[in-house]
C-alpha cells in the first residue's frame, strides 16, 4: 500500500515554525574559525574550501561539536522570517501555466509539464514586485487537441479584486499582493519570492480586500474559470448552471458554426464549490468536456499559503560591527541556527538577548599580532584553545575550546590513552601561542569585575564581564538545539563588510 505526506502538511509545518519564533529564541550563528588547522581535525579537512567531503554530519557527536565551535549569534525575530516560494519572474513573450486544482499524472500542466501544481509556473512576480496567479492562459482546446500556450505579452499592473485580462494575449491575472520595499531589501533572492506573514489574520485593508474579495461571503469557493478540454459539436449559444456541492454558479456559452463550444464565461461564480460540472442537459449537443476550475481554500487570495505552496521559510540575520559580540577580525566556516540556548549562569534559563557571544575571553597585558585559528596553551594548567579574535586596542583575546584539542585521533575520538577532558584556563599562567610571535603573553589580572575598559580616554564596552582577566561566554554551549548547519568556504571578516545571512528551511 502506497502512502505520502501531503503538500498541505508541509505548508502547515512551515506556518507552525514561523509562529513558533515569537515564543522561542532562535539564533543564526557563525562558527569554526579554524577549519584547516594544519592537520585533519574533528569535523575538519585539509582542503576545506574545495573538497566535496566537508559536508556536515547529523549525529549527536557532531551537533555537540557545532555548539563548541560557534563564535557568536544573532536573534531571529518574526520580522526576520518569511515563508517563501520559488521565484517565477514575468518575462515578455514567456508562456505560463494556469492555476488548476487537478494536475496529476496524465493531466500535467500545459507549459511546465508537471503533475504537481506547486511545480508548475502558474504565478509570477513582476518588475513592480507585484505577485499574481494566472487564472487563464488561453490554453482551452475546443477541438480536443493538446493545448498550445502562447507567451504573455503584457505585464500585469492592476490591483483589482477580480481577475482581469490586461491585453490581447488572452492571459487573465489575479492580483495577490505586493512585496514591501523593506522586504525587498531584506529578503530579496534570485531563487525565492517572500510571502507576507499573518495573511489570514491581518487587518490591513489592502490584504482584507484581496483575502475576502470585497465580501467575506462572496469569496467562498467562487468559480472564476471553466476550462474547455473538448468543445464537442451540435451545441447552441446559451447559459448553463454549474452543479456540484456549491450553489449559484452560472456560465454563458458561445459556439461556432459547427456547434462547438468555443468560450465559456462565468457570469456568476456562486459559492461553496469543491467540485462541479457544467450542466448541459438542456442543450442539444454532445461530446464536450468542460472543467470548472475549483479555487483553493475559500477562494483565490483567501489563503495565499495554500494557494502558492509555501513549504519553505527564509530566515535573515545581519552581522556587522555594531556590537563587541561580533569581532571583525575573525574567520568563520560554518553557519547554523540554534534554538533556545541557555544563559551561561543560571540553570534552565533561556537566553533571550538580541545577540550573544559564545566565545571565552582573556585579557592580556600587552598588545600583539595573532593568527586567527592558531592554538593557544596555558603554561601552568595545560588548558588549550583556538584563537577566534584579538582586539589590539583592548588587548582582549577571544577563543573557544572543542574536543579536537583532546584527541590525537580527531575524527572519531577513539584514542585510548589521550586526555579526554577540556581544561579551563585560569588566571595564573602565561598564554603560549603555536604560530604567532612573541610566543607568550601574560594575563591582565587587573581586568576584573568589569565589562568596560578605557582606551585613549574612550570607554569601550567589551561585551562580556571579566573577573581576574577571564570572561565566560554569554550562553551555555552545552545547551540549545541545532536545527540547521551549513559548512561554507572560509570567510574572513572585515570592518568594511557586513554579512547578510539568508537561510532557507524546507519542510
Amino acid at each position: 500500500m502506497s502512502a505520502f505526506v501531503t503538500d498541505q502538511f508541509r505548508i502547515l509545518n512551515a506556518g507552525s515554525f514561523v509562529e513558533s519564533i515569537s515564543n522561542n529564541s532562535y539564533y543564526a550563528f557563525l562558527g569554526l574559525s579554524n577549519p584547516t588547522p594544519g592537520s585533519v581535525g574533528f569535523g575538519r579537512i585539509d582542503n576545506w574550501d574545495t573538497s566535496t567531503t566537508n559536508n556536515p554530519v547529523d549525529n549527536f557527536q557532531y551537533l555537540s561539536h557545532y555548539r563548541d565551535t560557534s563564535l557568536f549569534g544573532k536573534k531571529i525575530t518574526t520580522e526576520n522570517a518569511r515563508r517563501v516560494i520559488r521565484k517565477v519572474q514575468w518575462v515578455s513573450n514567456t508562456p505560463y501555466d494556469m492555476y488548476r486544482h487537478d494536475y496529476r499524472q496524465g493531466n500535467e500542466s500545459s507549459v511546465s509539464k508537471t503533475a504537481r501544481l506547486y511545480d508548475s509556473n502558474y504565478y509570477i512576480i513582476t518588475s513592480e514586485f507585484k505577485v499574481y496567479i494566472c487564472i487563464d492562459n488561453g490554453s482551452s482546446t475546443p477541438d480536443g487537441t493538446d493545448p498550445t500556450v502562447t507567451g504573455s505579452l503584457i505585464e500585469p499592473t492592476q490591483t483589482d479584486v477580480e481577475p482581469s485580462v490586461v491585453g490581447s494575449d488572452g492571459y487573465r491575472w489575479k492580483y495577490l499582493f505586493s512585496i514591501l520595499p523593506s522586504d525587498v531589501i531584506k529578503f530579496d533572492s534570485t531563487e525565492y519570492i517572500t510571502v507576507p506573514n499573518n495573511w489570514l489574520t491581518a487587518t490591513d485593508s489592502n490584504i482584507q480586500t484581496i483575502r475576502e474579495g470585497g465580501d467575506s461571503d462572496t469569496n467562498n469557493n467562487q468559480i472564476k474559470t471553466v476550462y474547455i478540454e473538448n468543445g464537442g459539436t451540435g451545441y447552441s449559444n446559451g447559459t448553463a448552471s454549474i452543479i456540484g456541492d456549491g450553489s449559484g454558479a452560472t456560465v454563458s456559452i458561445a459556439v461556432d458554426s459547427s456547434g462547438t463550444i468555443t468560450s465559456v464565461t462565468v457570469t456568476n461564480g456562486g459559492k461553496g464549490y469543491t467540485y462541479g460540472i457544467v450542466d448541459l442537459s438542456a442543450n442539444s449537443g454532445s461530446g464536450s468536456k468542460l472543467v470548472p476550475i475549483i479555487p483553493p481554500s475559500k477562494g483565490h487570495g483567501y489563503n495565499i499559503y495554500e494557494e502558492l505552496g509555501t513549504d519553505k521559510v527564509l530566515m535573515y540575520a545581519r552581522f556587522d560591527d555594531s556590537t563587541k559580540d561580533f569581532p571583525i577580525d575573525t574567520k568563520f566556516a560554518q553557519v547554523g541556527i540554534i534554538k533556545n540556548p541557555e544563559t551561561f549562569v543560571g540553570s534552565g534559563i533561556t537566553f533571550t538577548e538580541n545577540a550573544f557571544s559564545s566565545l571565552y575571553a582573556v585579557g592580556l597585558t600587552t598588545s600583539r599580532n595573532v593568527v586567527i585559528g592558531e592554538q593557544i596553551t596555558q603554561s601552568t594548567s595545560g588548558a588549550k584553545g583556538y584563537v577566534a579574535s584579538f582586539d589590539k586596542d583592548t588587548k582582549v583575546l577571544k577563543y573557544y575550546q572543542d574536543r579536537s584539542l583532546c584527541f590525537g585521533n580527531k575524527i572519531d575520538q577513539t584514542d585510548s590513552n589521550s586526555t579526554t577532558n577540556i581544561i579551563a584556563f585560569d588566571s595564573a599562567g602565561d598564554i603560549t601561542f603555536s604560530q604567532s610571535t612573541p610566543s607568550s603573553a601574560s594575563i591582565n589580572n587587573d581586568l576584573t569585575d568589569t565589562s568596560v575598559v578605557v582606551v585613549n580616554n574612550k570607554q569601550i564596552n567589551l561585551g562580556v564581564t571579566f573577573a581576574n582577566g577571564l570572561a565566560n561566554p554569554e550562553i551555555n554551549k552545552k545547551t540549545g538545539t541545532i536545527i540547521y548547519i551549513d559548512n561554507r568556504p572560509e570567510v574572513q571578516r572585515d570592518s568594511r563588510q557586513k554579512e547578510d545571512i539568508k537561510i532557507i528551511l524546507e519542510f
